[in-house]
């Protein structure tokens, strides 16, 4: 069900990022050479007013799908993933590592020869 509504969400979001890319606030974008024939048909002002309500309309589209995804997740009663199993299954106590030793760098050569 989760991926139902991944495949929706991505989808609307296309359409929503078409919508906006098609509109300009002045007038004079994509909507107006686009559109031609549909500012013959609808007119400029229903065309800009359509392109507004289809903003709305997918954006609170992708909001909503989006406060519901969490709805269908499976719950963690009965089932466990690998990592869980993993981490049940692991000793009680970390085994102990060789830690390297550390050897003292000898002191720098003093030299007598100073001039």
């Amino acid at each position: 069900m989760l991926i139902v509504f991944g495949i929706l969400v991505i989808l609307a979001s296309v359409i929503l990022g078409l919508i906006v890319l098609v509109q300009n606030p002045k007038g004079g974008g994509l909507s107006g050479s686009l559109g031609g024939f549909s500012n013959q048909l609808m007119g400029v002002k229903q065309t800009t007013d359509v392109l507004e309500k289809g903003t709305w309309v997918f954006a609170s589209i992708v909001g909503i799908l989006c406060l519901l995804s969490p709805v269908f997740i499976p719950s963690g009663n009965g089932t466990s993933s690998k990592n869980d199993e993993l981490i049940k299954n692991a000793p009680a106590t970390a085994p102990k590592t060789n830690q390297p030793t550390t050897v003292p760098m000898p002191a720098a050569p003093v030299d007598s020869q100073k001039k």
